[in-house]
């Protein structure tokens, strides 16, 4: 989900272009994703983020990169923000567009690239993108031209380096090498995301890390009250702050 068109160096053959640009996978995408006690939680967790970081909305002009099926989107605007969402996927987009009109909310989606936004300057009050950089072909560049189009705040998320993650994302490389067939996913370490926001002249102002233990296993034994009593007692024994992912970073200019 990573835009319209594909940066210098990369294909149009990257999976982050190919994958979603499936009626299929756009389609399934949110039952995938959200579906669950777990994946409710996750929209919850990520609505409450959002506005602790941009909030009050009402007013403010809001960019959403990689949009996905507008989830983020569509809850921006619902607060009373101005939102523009941007998508690689000409079917994802279809699918946010339906969302958006039968929840009644009026965002613009647009087709575009992560590596090269087509705003100006400071367009933008604030930029989110979740579940982009850990796909996207060129990750730094996705960050500065989130930068580049806004003058306030940054909100992002990604798969740490030091958590378990980094074990799927290692045995997902191996298998593409292998030829297999999969989202071969990166993992960003925290400090290398404050020094690519630092060379845009953003400072981090807020990090949350989520889950210790991998969402799948959360999904797997379908059980929120079981996961928050997990997941409470590894944040108390200090582990959250070590290992937890994903990571949402907000970064103010």
């Amino acid at each position: 989900m990573t835009g319209g068109r594909a940066p210098s160096g990369a294909s149009r053959d990257h999976y982050s272009y190919s994958h979603y640009a499936n009626r299929d996978v756009a389609e399934g995408f949110d039952a995938l994703r959200f579906s669950g006690p777990i994946g409710q939680y996750l929209v919850e967790t990520q609505e409450k983020l959002l506005l602790e970081a941009l909030g009050p909305l009402d007013g403010r002009h809001v960019l959403d990169v990689g949009t996905g099926t507008g989830r983020a989107a569509i809850g921006l605007a619902a607060g009373g923000a101005h939102v523009v969402g941007i998508d690689a996927s000409q079917e994802m987009l279809g699918v946010a567009r339906k969302r958006a009109a039968e929840r009644g909310v009026a965002v613009q989606f647009l087709p575009g690239d992560a590596h090269a936004l087509e705003f100006g300057d400071a367009t933008f009050d604030a930029s989110v993108s979740f579940r982009v950089l850990m796909h996207a072909p060129d990750w730094t560049q996705c960050v500065s031209e989130l930068c580049r189009v806004t003058r306030w705040r940054v909100v992002v998320d990604f798969p740490s380096l030091a958590s378990v993650a980094a074990l799927q994302s290692g045995a997902r490389h191996f298998g593409k090498t292998l030829g297999l067939e999969t989202e071969a996913y990166r993992v960003i370490a925290e400090r290398r995301m404050a020094q690519a926001f630092a060379a845009r002249g953003f400072r981090i102002i807020s990090v949350h890390r989520q889950f210790v233990l991998p969402i799948a296993f959360h999904k797997m034994t379908g059980s929120l009250n079981l996961t928050l009593a997990m997941e409470r007692g590894m944040a108390a024994l200090g582990l959250r702050r070590l290992f937890g992912s994903p990571v949402t970073m907000v970064a103010e200019r």
